[in-house]
Order: C-alpha cells, then sequence, then structure tokens
C-alpha cells in the first residue's frame, strides 16, 4: 500500500482501510488519491480540511481523459470526512469541468477485423516481454464476454475453467460475483494460451499476469489497444481517428447482442434482463441505455415497445461502470 505524506495522509489511510473493510477493492481509486496526495505536498498544504478551493484546484490541475473517475474520487473522499464528523466540500454528483463526457464508439465489422489484425501482431516490449502472448487473448476476452476492463485484467486463474469455459468474475462494480461461458472458439484460444502462460507467469495467480507476478497494468491495457486501434484505423472513415478505450469492447458486445436478437425477431424488452444479468449490471436503466446507440433504422422495429420502455425508463444516462 502507498504511503501518503501530505496533511491528509492519516485521513486518506483511514479511508483506505475503511473501504477495504467493506469489500471494495483498495486500489481502486488510489491513483487519484496518490495524485491527489502528491498536489497537496506540493502547495505544503497546513489545513487538513478539505476545502472547495483545494478540491477544484486538483481537478483543473490535469484535465485528463480521467477527470470523471477523479472527481468521483474526491467526492467520495469528501463524503467520508463528512460522515467522520470532518468539515468538507462535497463535489457535487453532476460536476464537470468544461467538454462533453466520454460517448461509446461502437465498431464497425472492419474496424474490429482491423483492430484484433494490429493486436495479433503486436511485439514484446522491455516492461512487457509476453505482451504479445496476452494480449490477443485479453481484448477477445473482454471483447465475447461483455467484460469490464478490470474484470480481464484481474481475472484469477483459479476462476477460469478451461474444461467447461466457464469463468467467475468477482470483484465487481456492483459486489455481486457472476458467471459468463466463453464461445467455443474462445475457449480453444484461452486453452492454447493456457500452456504458454504457464511457462511465464512464474507461478502468478492471475490469468494476464505482469512480469512482477501482479495482474497486467491497467496503464499498460490501454496503451496497448491504443497502439493497435492507430495502427488499424489508417484507410478508415476520419470518425475512426478519434481516440477509442478497451470499455468500447464492451459497449460493442452489447450492440452486437442487441442487433442479433433483433435480427432473430426477438422482443428486447424480454431480452434486456438477460443482459442485465450477463454484464453484472447494477439496474435495468444501465442495459436499456445501449438500446439508445443502436443504429438508427431500428427505431421502427417491432422489437422495442417504445411507449413502454420511455414510460418505465424515463431517463437513461450513459453509465461507464
Amino acid at each position: 500500500m502507498y504511503s501518503f505524506v501530505s496533511v491528509f495522509a492519516e485521513k486518506l489511510d483511514a479511508m483506505m482501510q475503511f473501504r477495504t473493510a467493506r469489500g471494495y477493492k483498495p486500489d481502486t481509486y488510489l491513483r487519484h488519491y496518490i495524485k491527489f496526495d502528491k498536489h497537496c505536498n506540493l502547495l505544503s498544504c497546513e489545513n487538513s480540511h478539505l476545502t472547495m478551493d483545494l478540491v477544484l484546484g486538483w481537478l483543473e490541475s490535469d484535465q485528463s481523459h480521467e477527470l470523471a473517475s477523479r472527481a468521483t474520487a474526491i467526492r467520495m473522499f469528501g463524503k467520508y470526512l463528512d460522515a467522520i464528523g470532518e468539515i468538507a466540500y462535497i463535489l457535487p454528483n453532476k460536476y464537470a469541468i468544461g467538454g462533453k463526457p466520454s460517448s461509446p464508439y461502437i465498431f464497425t465489422d472492419d474496424e474490429l477485423t482491423a483492430l484484433f489484425y494490429e493486436i495479433d501482431r503486436l511485439k514484446p516490449t522491455m516492461n512487457e516481454p509476453f505482451i504479445s502472448e496476452i494480449a490477443p487473448v485479453l481484448f477477445r476476452l473482454t471483447y465475447t464476454c461483455g467484460l469490464r476492463p478490470n474484470e480481464s485484467r484481474d481475472l484469477l486463474r483459479d476462476n477460469v475453467n478451461l474444461d467447461t469455459g466457464e469463468i467467475l468474475i468477482t470483484d465487481t462494480k456492483h459486489n455481486k460475483e457472476r458467471l459468463v461461458v466463453m464461445s467455443d472458439d474462445m475457449l480453444d484460444m484461452s486453452r492454447r494460451y493456457e500452456f504458454r502462460r504457464c511457462v511465464f507467469s512464474c507461478g502468478s495467480p492471475f490469468f494476464f499476469p505482469s512480469n512482477d507476478g501482479g495482474p497486467i497494468k491497467r496503464e499498460k491495457v490501454y496503451s496497448t489497444l491504443g497502439k493497435a486501434w492507430r495502427a488499424a484505423r489508417r484507410g478508415f472513415s476520419p470518425s475512426s481517428a478519434r481516440t477509442v478505450r478497451v470499455y468500447d469492447l464492451r459497449h460493442r458486445f452489447a450492440s452486437a447482442c442487441l442487433n442479433r436478437w433483433l435480427d432473430c425477431g426477438e422482443n428486447l424488452m424480454a431480452m434486456l434482463p438477460y443482459l442485465r444479468t450477463y454484464m453484472g449490471h447494477g439496474t435495468l436503466n444501465e442495459t436499456a441505455y445501449y438500446i439508445h446507440i443502436l443504429p438508427e433504422n431500428i427505431i421502427n422495429s417491432t422489437a422495442i415497445d417504445w411507449g413502454l420502455f420511455n414510460s418505465i425508463l424515463p431517463e437513461v444516462d450513459v453509465c461507464i461502470d
């Protein structure tokens, strides 16, 4: 665990211990608290009150693509301090600094094919000498099983049944374990990968290990996808020039499921609960969001009762779970 050094060190430590005791993963927002701690230390803060100026100053100091996540982290810290009787500024739920929230990028079939072609051509790096072995399986598993990025990164080998293709997903966003099942092709690929993983994992318990024995690093996964996408998008339309996230593979999985059900004449309203359970969403709203990002030509589809849909789900926000 990181040792905090600022005037908030003791309180940050206490909050992290509290969250861990409640069953949350200790490193979920740790990187943000480390940056906040360093920010406060550089400012030589002497007042241990979490003020509005301090919170907003930290958020405005680095308006990166992780702004929403950083805002959530500092909001949680404020709520924790308030709960233990401290005077603290709590960031409003709808807070945002300029710009627009990230919207899903739904890969076309050709783009997805080109992306995985480039992923399969990746070369080993000094920091991750086995990334060429890991990446093709990790990204395909994330896509074909509709996993959240952290669910695939932190996957334990003991939770992958290479006989049946079942995967036990733990430490989820809503603290609810669930089972997902690999396709036959994905299972065959995972079995072949396991032979090689046994050689380079050095006994690591993780299905996708880093060279230090822990799970593969978040930053490495994101940079690897970015590198493959930059190579894959050449020759495509200008819309392909935007940055994509690992999470967009999960978005593509959901939209592909809905499109497949439409093609088969299924009633999407009846099928949504199944997709919700498989993807581990906390509410039906989170799953129903994907209906709104399907192609324009499904608006008149008889598979969707729009009157019923809008009456039970009047407002669906973008969910980055």
